[in-house]
């Protein structure tokens, strides 16, 4: 069982690879869908801004592919908002593979902008896969100044200045808008449980 990371040359590829080598998860590091056509499952990492991600993804013909995906698809940070339709930041169309919408953060009083560090994940829901072994309360580790407001796809959340999309899914494929391959054993936890799905 082999997990493909899409290559899209963002700062937190090593860190993912780590994590799934702390696992002994074998993986295959794919810089065009080829690459990742014996793999099993796909993880799209993301740091950056949107609209050079999906320029990336459109020029290696990654877009066109995971539009038709069936395997399991795993988003991570700056990847969960590629997953769905259109972000603020720059005005970009998305993959549109999970509804919704990707909005500027506004944290008000609850601290600065970017929301940086550790934070709860609440309203776990109870049949989402990825949460398989991890409590109500549980600390992740987040990086990102946009964010998915909670809504129907939404299977955890955090509190940063509004109800934040911690976790998203739409049949196969899922996010996670906190970093999990740096968010020690909860996170590896996270990444266990999708690389069994």
């Amino acid at each position: 069982m082999t997990t493909a990371i899409i290559d899209t040359s963002t700062a937190n590829i090593a860190s993912v690879r780590f994590a799934l080598e702390r696992l002994d998860a074998p993986y295959v590091l794919a810089r065009d869908p080829g690459e990742a056509a014996q793999a099993d499952r796909l993880i799209l990492p993301g740091v950056g801004a949107a609209g050079p991600a999906m320029a990336r993804l459109d020029a290696r013909g990654w877009s066109e592919m995971l539009r038709r995906e069936d395997r399991p698809v795993l988003g991570l940070c700056l990847g969960m908002q590629l997953l769905f339709e259109h972000s603020a930041e720059g005005d970009v169309d998305l993959l549109g593979l999970i509804p919704g919408r990707v909005e500027k953060l506004d944290p008000g009083s609850d601290g600065p902008w970017p929301h940086m560090g550790w934070n709860a994940l609440t309203h776990l829901a109870a049949d989402e896969a990825l949460l398989a072994g991890i409590e109500e309360g549980e600390r992740v580790y987040f990086v990102h100044g946009f964010y998915v407001p909670a809504g129907e796809h939404t299977r955890a959340r955090c509190r940063y200045g509004a109800d934040i999309t911690a976790i998203a899914r739409s049949g196969n494929v899922a996010g996670c808008q906190f970093h999990p391959e740096r968010s020690a054993e909860v996170g590896a936890r996270i990444l266990s449980n999708f690389i069994a799905s």
